[in-house]
């Protein structure tokens, strides 16, 4: 029947047929074809399977029978029926495989061919009792040598966990310990640390802490609130701190230490940064800064007092300086300040600054007539810029004499618009018309 079916005319096919059954029965002749041409195979391999086996003399390899066509895609180990992706064969043309992960468990898995064994070190996470003792040593051996890059690289090795803002918290609390030169480069390490190791929502969970734990600092460390104050307003200004870490606190402080310690950081976040910057908030012992350092702290001092009106707090950042052979210069400064300030609130506060220096001692006679001298000596160039500089310096020179800060023969020799003044020496700086 098949084979009737096979040898319809075309003319049957094309002309009593409708499209779809003429398509249905090529369908068919092929989908024949290709079984028989399966079968075919099957038995081809099978043969020359056997032939191979049984090493028959009489067949050529030239011969169609000895041949083994290359590019036949049937299983060459005489297994399945060559269809792609069955059984014992390689698949379809084309077919691209992933490379397999090897499975232990697999019976022919060798560790041996699985290359390099790679052996990782996994450090414990530091416990919290730990950590004091752990980190402590890292804090003060830093004080000595001043590399941040060395902290940072002990600090990777160790595995801080939850617990890595504990490292800035305690760093801060052995500082306010120590020196001015240690909240120097305690606020520097902060800084650096921010995006190595530690996030500005660490530094601020670290000053959180600190400012909770006040109230037993201050029994070892009475500046403690003015010095913490000074650390956040650095760290704000170093981007160690976010910018609002001061407005979160705005109104749900209970604590009078902590109200101290942030409303000094809101007073020196609120100066002019293009005249004091922040990162001199510390005073650096011994002159270890140049000169140029040493002058913006005196001006950052100085803008402070004006803000603030404290003199204890002044004389407490002018003792930390360690610097008195250099306190002309904040006399220098203080004058120029008022030369360049608007209004009268400036000079009475200058006065009555420059008079505190005086009685304790921390301005010397020598000091206060050479910054005073040094101001009358640049005062033409001052009046280019100030115009009005002549009359206030004479008002504020007054002043200070009426209040014995400075004495009659230094203020006789301030230089006055409208007429000069000629000293020689032995005339004791009498005037002459």
């Amino acid at each position: 029947g098949s084979s009737s079916e096979e040898s319809l005319s075309d003319t049957e096919v094309n002309g009593s047929w409708t499209p779809q059954e003429k398509a249905l029965h090529e369908a068919r002749i092929k989908a024949k074809a290709k079984r028989r041409l399966r079968r075919t195979s099957s038995r081809d391999s099978t043969r020359e399977s056997l032939s191979e086996n049984t090493g028959d003399p009489g067949t050529e390899p030239t011969s169609p029978k000895g041949k083994i066509n290359t590019n036949d895609r049937k299983s060459r180990m005489g297994k399945g029926r060559g269809g792609a992706g069955g059984k014992g064969v390689w698949g379809a043309a084309g077919m691209v495989y992933e490379m397999e992960e090897p499975d232990a468990k697999d019976p022919n898995y060798d560790e041996s061919y699985q290359g390099d064994t790679v052996y990782a070190t996994v450090t414990p996470e530091l416990e919290e009792q730990d950590l004091e003792k752990t980190v402590t040593p890292i804090v003060q051996e830093y004080f000595e040598h001043g590399d941040t890059r060395e902290v940072q690289m002990l600090l990777k090795e160790l595995n801080l966990g939850q617990h890595r803002f504990e490292f800035s918290s305690l760093a801060v609390s052995l500082s306010l310990e120590g020196k001015a030169s240690h909240r120097e480069l305690t606020s520097r390490l902060l800084s650096d640390l921010v995006g190595k190791g530690l996030t500005e929502e660490d530094t601020a969970r670290a000053f959180d802490r600190i400012l909770k734990d006040l109230p037993d600092l201050i029994l070892d460390t009475p500046d403690a609130p003015q010095m913490l104050g000074q650390f956040v307003a650095r760290a704000i200004a170093d981007h160690a701190l976010p910018l609002d870490f001061l407005d979160r606190y705005k109104g749900m402080v209970d604590c009078v230490h902590a109200r101290a310690a942030l409303d000094r950081a809101a007073v020196l976040l609120s100066m002019k940064r293009e005249i004091v910057r922040l990162d001199n908030v510390w005073g650096v012992g011994g002159g270890q800064r140049p000169v140029k350092h040493l002058i913006k702290e005196m001006n950052l001092l100085l803008k402070e007092f004006l803000v603030s009106g404290d003199v204890s707090e002044a004389e407490r950042c002018l003792r930390d300086l360690e610097v008195p052979h250099f306190h002309h210069e904040l006399v220098y400064e203080a004058v120029i300040m008022v030369l360049e300030s608007k209004g009268d609130t400036a000079i009475r506060m200058m006065v009555k600054l420059l008079q505190a220096f005086w009685k304790m001692g921390l301005i010397t006679l020598d000091q206060m007539n050479r910054g005073f001298q040094r101001v009358f000596g640049e005062l033409p160039e001052i009046s280019l810029d100030v115009p009005h500089a002549h009359a206030i310096l004479e008002s504020f020179v007054e002043l200070c004499y009426q209040e014995s800060v400075i004495t009659k023969h230094l203020r006789d020799t301030c230089p006055s618009r409208g007429r000069k003044r000629f000293v020689s020496e032995g005339d004791g700086g009498q005037l002459k018309n």
